[in-house]
């Protein structure tokens, strides 16, 4: 069987999605994600960026040539793409291509951790023993320093600023202090900034320990097998806390930021 997985979405939801992709691999797959998302995304098979392909068009306008004949190579596609886009559902079956779409969010209270629910999606598709947890590859040797990503995609996920430099201080004084942030993050004095998502697993991959909000690059920390403290305000880390054998959750509650210091 020749299979597509579409899976749009930011650095999180690619990965909390990776062990359902896995279990979605066949011996000729293809994946189309974001541009951003493609280096992180080591299955086998070809890895495509959705934008370079013109998907975005379909059921807009006319898609770029060779488009509807790629998706006819496919006998399955599997789509967190299109969800809510009726015009592109009714395009895809008005040409009968194999599409079958997945919901892109698990209901709410629903709790049960979002990977499972992505789980769930595909069992019946495909064989699955996963045990849940995403992965990424790295092969480096860890090193001695702590690193620490003080942001998110919402400013109310953030644990304050000011405490997670107290936090550096303290740190300190038993290894060095490295600061990451994203293409998107506010600046930040001394951060690593990396593009290039897979080079930012490798470095998150040589920390000793990695501490940060609820954000894609916590996640990512996660993935790599890092001993991560992530730290939850008004999200459910049921939910949405990353997966590890090495990862610990701190909580504040919603509308408040009175973590102290010294519990985490």
């Amino acid at each position: 069987m020749r299979r597509l997985v579409i899976r749009p979405g930011a650095i999180g939801d690619v990965i909390v999605s990776l062990p359902a992709m896995a279990c979605l691999e066949t011996e000729s797959f293809e994946v189309w994600t974001p541009a951003r998302m493609v280096p992180l995304v080591r299955l086998g098979g070809r890895v495509r960026a959705i934008a370079a392909t013109g998907l975005d068009l379909l059921g807009v306008t006319e898609p770029p040539g060779g488009l509807i004949e790629a998706l006819r190579e496919f006998d399955s596609i599997v789509s967190w793409y299109g969800a809510n886009r009726p015009e592109f559902r009714e395009t895809v079956a008005a040409l009968g291509l194999p599409f079958t779409f997945l919901e892109a969010l698990p209901p709410a209270g629903g709790g049960i951790h979002v990977t499972d629910f992505y789980l769930q999606q595909v069992r019946g598709m495909a064989p699955c023993t996963s045990d849940g947890i995403p992965r990424i590859e790295c092969r480096v040797e860890r090193g001695n320093y702590a690193m620490i990503h003080p942001f998110s995609g919402s400013a109310r996920k953030n644990w304050p600023l000011e405490k997670f430099r107290a936090l550096a201080d303290g740190l300190q004084r038993v290894m060095p202090v490295e600061w990451c942030a994203g293409e998107d993050d506010p600046p930040l004095a001394g951060a690593v900034r990396i593009d290039n998502l897979y080079e930012l697993a490798c470095r998150l991959a040589k920390a000793r320990l990695y501490i940060g909000n609820d954000s894609g690059i916590t996640h990512l920390a996660a993935a790599v097998g890092t001993p991560v403290l992530a730290l939850f305000g008004p999200t459910d880390p049921e939910v949405w806390a990353p997966r590890g054998p090495h990862v610990r959750v701190g909580r504040w509650a919603a509308g408040e930021r009175e973590l102290a210091i010294e519990t985490v």
